[in-house]
């Protein structure tokens, strides 16, 4: 559901366009090496293998594609495994709107 929510949010946004929208990682992958977004947005407990296997596979297959973690857990641990994964920005499920898009925004040009 939070997913389906994400996707219209964007989609509706001026200049912001969701290209795919996968279930699990393994499929992420997929999509991302078919669609080359600008950026990916995952979870870090996506079923397929986790949001930082995906954001690994990722950045190696896809080097155009940025990778902002969207996740109901902060913990320190989390965010450092995605980190390391080489996730751009990391943010918490609960956001407003406003501030998901512009991180998405953030991510997209390279900031």
């Amino acid at each position: 559901m939070i997913r389906d929510v994400l996707s219209e949010v964007l989609q509706a946004e001026p200049g912001l366009s969701v290209v795919a929208v996968a279930g699990d990682a393994e499929e992420a992958i997929v999509l991302a090496e078919r669609h080359a977004p600008r950026v990916a947005i995952l979870d870090v407990r996506m079923p397929g293998g986790g949001g930082a296997h995906a954001a690994r596979v990722i950045r190696d297959r896809c080097p155009g594609t940025r990778v902002l973690a969207f996740s109901a857990y902060g913990d320190a641990g989390a965010v450092e495994e995605m980190r390391r994964a080489g996730v751009t920005e990391y943010l918490l499920k609960g956001l407003p709107n406003t501030d998901i898009v512009a991180a998405v925004r953030r991510v997209a040009a390279g900031r």
